[in-house]
């Protein structure tokens, strides 16, 4: 098998397994590694640049979570405690759709959190559900979609649909977590005070999927977030990434209604000193 010869050689001098196997669909191959330096030395050495027609590559470990190529648990928790009131004076006309909402001093994967979106009568304030639908290639055998929260690839086939100005939308916050591996816990970050802050969302609307198996066969509204390389103060903690934050009026113009490339160009780390590490939240 072509894929199979051409990985055995560049793994000639790495201990290693490789399985491979052709289909009615194209070849396939798989590469076993003894321990995960090994495997990231390898995909340092060999990115594996994928043909057009070659399926996503999929990296796979019992301490990694299927489908994710590295353990990157870059902001999985972060909270809101603005008041709508603040929301609404920030945008004028704002439609608000998220009833009462109270402070939300821990929101994680899988839970409602307000976004503001582009809807059909204008800008307005809605709930959505945290997790964006699962790239099908990392669903191949499983029976729910837990949802992916972060984005960092945007330039991947699944995104670009979720690009345009109708699937951006902005995720309010007030503090946003990252997981301190040398001391354990979390560092939590924020912005000064008078400095209202968004994570650059991407939000599907009306989604039919499987996200628990007790529940079964949901629609939801779903979102995430982008992330980026970090800045100064979060790469001392997280040295891989951080989400992307918009603080200026026209940052959020652009994420929410300019062409896609202008857009994305926001996706870059916030200025180094912006974000003050919260005391009070640790």
């Amino acid at each position: 098998m072509k894929v199979r010869a051409a990985v055995g050689e560049t793994l000639a001098a790495i201990r290693h397994a490789v399985h491979g196997t052709n289909s009615l669909i194209g070849d396939a191959v798989a590469v076993y590694f003894r321990s995960a330096d090994v495997a990231l030395a390898f995909t340092e050495a060999f990115p594996l640049a994928l043909a057009n027609d070659t399926m996503v590559r999929t990296d796979y470990s019992p301490e990694v979570p299927f489908g994710r190529q590295e353990k990157e648990d870059v902001c999985n928790l972060y909270s809101m405690t603005t008041a709508q009131e603040a929301m609404r004076r920030l945008f004028p006309g704002l439609s608000d759709h998220a009833g009462n909402l109270p402070p939300l001093p821990e929101i994680y994967p899988d839970r409602t959190a307000p976004i503001i979106r582009t809807g059909a009568a204008g800008r307005e304030l809605v709930m959505a559900r945290w997790g964006l639908p699962t790239p099908p290639a990392y669903l191949v055998g499983k029976r729910s979609d837990r949802g992916v929260t972060n984005v960092r690839n945007t330039a991947s086939a699944h995104w670009r649909r979720w690009l345009r100005p109708e699937f951006r939308c902005l995720v309010p916050f007030t503090r946003f977590a990252e997981p301190d591996h040398q001391r354990g816990g979390n560092v939590w970050f924020a912005l000064p005070e008078e400095v209202p802050g968004f994570f650059a969302g991407i939000q599907v609307p009306q989604w039919r999927s499987v996200r628990k198996i007790k529940d079964g066969e949901t629609v939801d509204d779903l979102f995430g977030f982008l992330t980026c390389p970090p800045n100064a103060e979060v790469a001392a903690i997280h040295p891989k990434a951080m989400p992307v934050i918009l603080t200026k009026p026209a940052e959020w113009e652009i994420w929410l209604t300019a062409p896609a490339t202008e857009a994305t160009a926001l996706q870059r780390p916030l200025d180094d000193g912006r974000l003050i590490i919260d005391s009070a939240a640790r």
